[in-house]
């Protein structure tokens, strides 16, 4: 008794000292809930929500698309963020760590893994090319206004002539109207400029060529920022992102002031909005409305899990994964109208239709976009916006990206050494990623952006999201989840969710994986058509997530205790001793440690004591009856 007691941490506290409760100080925590919501927010909306939504609007009924639209975010959308969120806040774990609730499906934590390290390779190239095209935006005239330049066409022809002349003015712009018409085959300067002067584009996608330079440097600048972001993980990262998470909002204001009030603007607008009733029967729409919702909000990358594991245990991810859902999906909408303002201009300046002029993904950002800029006043002011708009929303996206790869690394070998070292390992990954991004900075790089964004993130996203469905509510059981987040949250889920999370969400999943496979098109790049070797290598980028699932169960089966396959399929599917919360505070009910009277006093903390003698040990023996009795071991 009369023994020192041996000073040892409580979630980072000396014993004896103050206990601080509700705080993960070994792994870290948000410093506020603002910093978990504007992370989201910034991972949640990212460049799809103003290159593909806006479009995907448009072709699928107009106003009409928002009614499925909403429908998948209410039935789909918030109840699986909520999911996820809930998963990683319980156990304040990332995407590999979580798969303690069944650890026959840690395959599906690393099928997270590989789908954001594919994501973060290409998301990063495509923010090294708005680098890009910012850096150049800063001049008193932008690069792609007009033809003529060294790296310009026969077939240019431009929406302004070099002298401004009212008559060349309209020659030209009758000969925009016809070209967009399709009678005649010629291509603006921002397309030639996008094609010939920023890719140099090859012919073939095996035909590499050379590392375009600027976009290399543009490249190491965006890993630079997204390392030093995140230098001291979600410490550094949620004070980044006040401005990163914020300031977009307030560049699409300044467009979208700007936008409406400029000749054409309304019938923009109305080409968004006009609603196509009809359009609501076609299953495309329904199938587009879901895809849009699912991969909008980040669900299966691996993301959600990893950015709620550093909240406190007891906060409201039930308001959060609303509040977040519902800012992505008004992102989306709002976004559309800062587009198709500006498009509805340029369509009216140049007397054509909405249609054609409208584009999506990189043809919108890097091509469309930036022309329909060049007809406003002070025309590289709003470019330098728009692009530094598009910097920002990657940023926030890969800056989830990455942390997730951190996470789950040191998660696994949650050693002290490696959590100290945490930087390094940061630094480590961004190199990697650095280097294996340099192939799509060479001139076949556009052709291999556009494969792994087709194949590497599409249906295996679709099957990650199903199987971990199924393995919450129907492998580790319904009822136990509920209990799980009624004891995190003080309440048990609302019956809505109840019944989304085991029926309608999975149901939904499922019916995206069937629309992708129906409506699965090979892949082309304008009039370029993918080789069949090419196409092959896709699918086997998609198979390469999901066949981490039933890799990792059969490994587990091989290794779980049991004679017979069912004892070994048990074993492998009950969570593990240590499955719980992660603090010992927290750890209640069913998560209490066991403790025997004689040892009351140690039944939270358990220091490691030196080794007795034979005589002093006694072990706890529990009886079938559930009663405990001690014996004494004399070895």
């Amino acid at each position: 008794m009369g023994e020192k007691t041996p000073e040892v941490e409580q979630n980072g506290a000396v014993l004896g000292g103050p206990v601080k409760t509700d705080e993960n100080v070994k792994r870290g925590n948000w410093g506020n809930q603002i910093e978990f919501v504007l992370t989201s927010v910034g991972y949640a909306v990212g460049l799809g929500n103003v290159w593909r939504f806006p479009y995907l609007c448009y072709r699928n009924g107009g106003g009409a698309f928002m009614f499925p639209y909403f429908i998948m975010l209410v039935f789909c959308g918030i109840p699986l963020f909520f999911m996820e969120l809930s998963f990683g806040q319980f156990a304040s774990l990332g995407c590999l760590g979580v798969w303690k609730i069944s650890p026959l499906f840690k395959g599906v934590g690393y099928g997270m893994m590989v789908v954001s390290t594919y994501i973060g390779i290409y998301y990063n190239v495509v923010i090294c090319i708005a680098f890009y095209y910012f850096f150049l935006s800063m001049t008193n005239l932008l690069p792609w206004t007009y033809c003529g330049n060294t790296w310009n066409t026969n077939d240019c022809a431009g929406v302004l002539d070099a002298h401004n002349s009212s008559s060349n003015l309209s020659r030209v712009s009758a000969n925009m109207s016809d070209w967009l018409n399709h009678s005649m085959k010629r291509t603006s300067p921002s397309e030639e400029y996008w094609k010939y002067k920023v890719l140099n584009v090859s012919n073939d996608i095996g035909n590499f060529g050379e590392v375009r330079l600027p976009l290399l440097g543009c490249l190491a600048t965006s890993w630079l920022i997204v390392f030093l972001c995140l230098i001291k993980g979600v410490k550094s990262s949620g004070k980044v992102v006040y401005f990163t998470a914020t300031f977009p909002y307030v560049v699409l204001t300044i467009l979208f002031v700007r936008g409406v009030t400029l000749e054409g603007a309304a019938t923009g607008i109305k080409y968004y909005l006009t609603p196509q009733w009809e359009m609501i029967l076609n299953a495309k729409v329904w199938g587009d409305a879901a895809s849009q919702i699912f991969y909008s909000l980040g669900c299966a990358w691996g993301g959600l899990i990893t950015m709620a594991s550093y909240n406190k245990f007891h906060n409201n991810c039930y308001r959060d994964s609303i509040i977040i859902s519902v800012t992505n999906c008004a992102t989306s909408v709002y976004a559309g109208f800062v587009i198709f303002s500006i498009l509805g201009f340029m369509a009216h300046h140049l007397g054509v239709n909405v249609s054609d002029v409208a584009d999506h993904g990189p043809g919108l950002a890097f091509v469309a976009y930036p022309e329909a800029l060049t007809l406003l006043p002070i025309s590289p002011l709003w470019s330098v916006l728009f692009f530094f708009m598009l910097i920002l929303l990657g940023l926030g996206t890969q800056f989830c990206l990455l942390e997730t790869l951190v996470t789950a690394i040191t998660d696994e070998i949650g050693s002290q050494w490696i959590i100290r070292r945490k930087t390094f390992v940061t630094l480590g990954v961004a190199i990697v990623g650095f280097l294996l991004g340099i192939p799509l900075t060479t001139q076949a790089g556009i052709y291999w952006l556009l494969l792994m964004d087709n194949y590497a993130a599409s249906f295996s996203l679709v099957v990650i999201s199903c199987i971990m469905c199924i393995a919450l509510m129907y492998v580790y059981g319904h009822r136990e989840y509920f209990k799980d987040v009624e004891m995190m949250l003080g309440f048990p889920p609302p019956i809505f969710f109840r019944i989304c999370w085991r029926f309608v969400s999975p149901a939904i999943i499922f019916f995206i994986l069937i629309f992708t496979v129906i409506q699965y098109k090979p892949i082309t790049y304008n009039n370029y058509v993918y080789p069949n070797w090419a196409i092959a290598l896709g699918f086997l980028m998609a198979l390469s997530s999901v066949i981490c699932i039933p890799g990792y169960g059969f490994f587990k089966l091989l290794s779980s205790e049991g004679d017979t396959f069912l004892e070994r399929l048990k074993n492998a599917t009950k969570p593990s001793r240590d499955w719980g919360p992660s603090l010992p505070e927290h750890r209640r009910g069913r998560y209490a440690p066991l403790s025997s009277p004689s040892f009351e006093c140690n039944a939270e903390i358990r220091p490691l004591q030196p080794e007795k003698k034979s005589e002093d040990i006694s072990l706890n023996i529990q009886g079938s009856n559930g009663s405990t009795y001690k014996q004494d071991a004399n070895v």
